[in-house]
């Protein structure tokens, strides 16, 4: 039974007839979705369970009709349909909702919804199928799959005809491979052919998932050692977390490792967060395989270290190109050496008025700014005050850009 004052405070707040194509109307209405959602959140364990469970379901059906005709960009109503789809298996437990019934509308949602870039977790949904519900769930997802035809051999399973129920069907052998803690079955479903880090991560999440940490820390070790990619790198990262929580004497030599193989400041970073009193060990072999990259060198500097001088030292002496790093730098440096950073900003100025664009005029003037203030009351003063004017009269075809100076309150 669907509880009245529930569905008033809810309903009207994620139902809409409005045209949802314009991205601003589109994100007004996300944020008032996701209020309602606080609404329903918030009655689990107060409210009737069964009257919970009505206007979840209810909300859930009316959020994706509406992400399916509106800009959501943003993914501000994307958000909350994940929302919606969490509390769905928690709140249809709570209200002990038939496993048949159940199963007919995870059916339908993931193979003939309105929308097919949701899923359903049947791990979530296990409390409230109960060993009856799974039983009659597995053997509808195998009736499906008997209807498909064979995959032919060395043919990417998307190709050709029923992608989508394909990809159905792999996701839930996956998810339910975790369910039932089959550690075979998890890595020849996650992992796949293991062409892919990503994949290899995947298995490693869903081991540990199921508390198989030891595995979990070797496959995901597998991924982070799988080729110098991107996705190798993600996967090095959530190496190195495992091994903060359940290996923490392992964690050094790994982040060591993964600096070798991505040398960054961000790498680095995560080295000299770990190493604590053993940095000074690493601190050479750092700054030497950063001075490849300038940026990198000079962000590290900044930060974690924190040592301005050396980031001005490197800017310099590694020939620092980035125009984003020097500001940064710049307004660092300031704080103790205001007159050095001049010759700085005046060379980023120079850079923004190499191109008509309003966001670099209104970027250059911030800069004058900037250095007028610095110079205020110094010998340097006129020479900023020259340079202005210089710039007035070099780009006096410019209106757009005067008026940015203007409103900067340049002369």
């Amino acid at each position: 039974m669907i509880s009245p004052h529930l569905a008033d405070a809810v309903l009207p707040l994620i139902r809409t007839r409005a045209d949802l194509h314009r991205w601003s109307a589109a994100n007004a209405h996300g944020r008032q979705m996701h209020d309602a959602i606080d609404i329903l959140e918030e009655s689990v364990g107060s409210e009737d369970p069964a009257g919970v469970y009505a206007v979840t379901h209810k909300a859930l059906a009316s959020a994706l009709k509406v992400i399916a005709r509106a800009d959501d960009s943003s993914g501000i109503i994307g958000a909350g349909c994940r929302r919606l789809l969490d509390l769905h298996p928690v709140a249809a437990a709570a209200a002990q909702v038939p496993p048949r019934k159940l199963v007919d509308w995870m059916v339908a949602f993931q193979f003939d919804g309105d929308v097919d870039y949701f899923e359903l977790d049947p791990v979530a949904y296990a409390p409230a199928l109960g060993e009856e519900g799974l039983a009659m769930y597995r053997s509808r997802l195998a009736e499906i799959a008997d209807t498909l035809e064979p995959v032919p051999a060395g043919t990417v399973q998307w190709d050709g005809a029923n992608r989508h129920e394909r990809w159905v069907l792999e996701w839930n052998e996956r998810r339910l491979a975790v369910l039932d803690r089959d550690v075979e079955a998890i890595i020849r479903t996650h992992a796949r052919d293991r062409k892919v880090a990503a994949w290899l991560q995947d298995a490693a999440e869903a081991l540990e998932e199921i508390g198989e940490i030891d595995s979990a820390i070797d496959w995901a070790g597998q991924a982070a050692r799988f080729d110098l990619g991107h996705q190798a790198l993600r996967a090095a990262d959530y190496w190195c977390a495992l091994l903060a929580e359940h290996r923490p004497g392992e964690l050094l030599a790994a982040r060591a490792e993964v600096f070798r193989r991505w040398p960054s400041s961000s790498t680095a970073a995560g080295l000299y967060r770990d190493a604590e009193e053993a940095w000074r060990e690493y601190r050479e072999e750092v700054m030497n395989r950063l001075s490849d990259s300038p940026r990198d060198a000079v962000l590290f500097a900044l930060e974690p270290l924190k040592d301005v001088e050396l980031a001005w030292e490197l800017a310099h002496s590694l020939t620092l190109e980035a125009d984003d790093v020097w500001e940064r730098l710049a307004y660092q440096y300031a704080k103790t050496r205001p007159l050095a950073v001049l010759p700085v900003l005046r060379r980023l100025v120079e850079r923004e008025l190499t191109q008509a664009d309003a966001k670099r005029y209104r970027a250059a003037a911030r800069r004058l700014a900037t250095m007028r203030q610095i110079a205020a009351g110094g010998d340097e003063a006129a020479g900023v005050a020259r340079f202005v004017a210089e710039l007035r009269e070099a780009h006096r075809r410019r209106p757009r850009l005067q008026e940015e100076f203007d409103r900067a309150g340049l002369p």
